[in-house]
């Protein structure tokens, strides 16, 4: 089966065109400047047939699909019932879903009668209890809005949690495992025996981890005092939050973590702050999810930052197993989330033949 995976952001497409189950990659690529002022491609159609241009034969269709809220716990056929659903959690992902379904309704258009499969990003940590996902605010705002913490990220997180246990070659369900996906966007999340059970990640993606440009966890109450100090309305205190904040807002220098790291070594004290704060935060989450899961066999890092920035890995993990008498494995592992979506489409469309 020759399964297409599209994943479709606001301004780019990028795509893995696999031959399944054998994984074999056939192609891959990715369109860019969709919508941009002096671009040719004007939209998301015409993104997608640029991209069935450069291929032949799809038998199936992947899709990354950011926010599935509460209402997809795994993998779905693609129909009006899901396609309405996905456009409903668009109004908690304003940035993502509606780029994510114009994906969706190209290939539908250019594909007819092709199968589409949704992967959502929030699904894999729908296993995390109700202790762990809801908020301390008036319950009747979990009932009625649906507000709670989703996690993002997921596909990231359960293909190197199960990559790490194929390394080890130790059962995924019998393992403790801590992923740290960290990149511009960063999270991090505690999978106990092939569950996530908690996410640093919430109801949107700026809670958790200090990040590229997004702040992480900060007290709430800072919100309404720096809008009323400098008299920002919403659309400007959520900018700051999410586009000029974390690592460029610390430093003043960039979100870049090589830039930082070189500025470092040249003296840079603020580039210094802003790595000491960005390895502390998260040797907090890692402690704190460890004692959760009462021990742990391994430490994943992947994304950008954890594959790539050895001396991040090493001051995050400095001292931070001391205490232990069982010291975790410590890996660094690419991500894959196309094959994890192809594997899931496959797998997802087989049953349904088969059925």
């Amino acid at each position: 089966m020759r399964v297409l995976i599209i994943n479709s952001g606001s301004s780019s497409i990028k795509y893995k065109f696999f031959d399944m189950p054998k994984e074999v990659i056939i192609s891959k690529g990715s369109i860019e400047h969709i919508s941009e002022k002096q671009s040719t491609i004007k939209d998301h159609y015409s993104g997608i047939q640029i991209v069935l241009g450069k291929i032949r034969k799809v038998d199936a269709l992947g899709h990354r699909v950011v926010h599935g809220a509460g209402e997809f716990k795994k993998p779905a056929l693609i129909n009006r019932a899901v396609i309405a659903k996905i456009k409903q959690c668009s109004s908690i992902a304003p940035l993502h879903n509606p780029a994510n379904l114009a994906g969706i309704l190209a290939c539908k258009r250019l594909l007819p009668g092709v199968e589409q499969v949704a992967v959502f990003d929030t699904a894999f940590h729908q296993t995390m209890p109700d202790y762990a996902y809801i908020y301390g605010l008036p319950f009747e705002y979990y009932k009625r809005l649906g507000i709670r913490k989703y996690g993002f990220h997921g596909t990231s997180h359960e293909y190197v949690a199960s990559e790490a246990a194929r390394r080890l070659k130790k059962r995924l369900n019998k393992l403790k495992i801590i992923t740290c996906h960290l990149g511009n966007s960063c999270s991090i999340t505690a999978v106990d025996k092939g569950k996530s059970i908690d996410t640093s990640m919430g109801f949107t993606p700026l809670e958790g981890l200090i990040m590229g440009t997004r702040s992480g966890d900060i007290d709430p109450a800072l919100v309404t005092y720096i809008m009323k100090k400098k008299k920002f309305n919403i659309q400007r205190i959520d900018d700051i939050l999410n586009k000029r904040s974390g690592l460029k807002g610390i430093s003043g220098i960039s979100n870049d973590m090589r830039t930082l790291v070189r500025k470092e070594r040249s003296g840079n004290k603020r580039a210094k702050l802003a790595i000491d704060m960005f390895t502390y935060r998260i040797k907090k989450y890692i402690g704190a999810y460890a004692h959760v899961m009462q021990g742990l066999d391994a430490l994943v890092f992947t994304a950008g930052i954890g594959e790539n920035q050895r001396i991040i890995r090493d001051r995050i993990c400095d001292g931070l197993f001391s205490h232990f008498k069982n010291k975790p494995k410590i890996l660094v592992i690419p991500t894959n989330e196309e094959l994890l979506i192809a594997r899931q489409a496959y797998q997802l469309i087989r049953r349904n033949q088969i059925c």
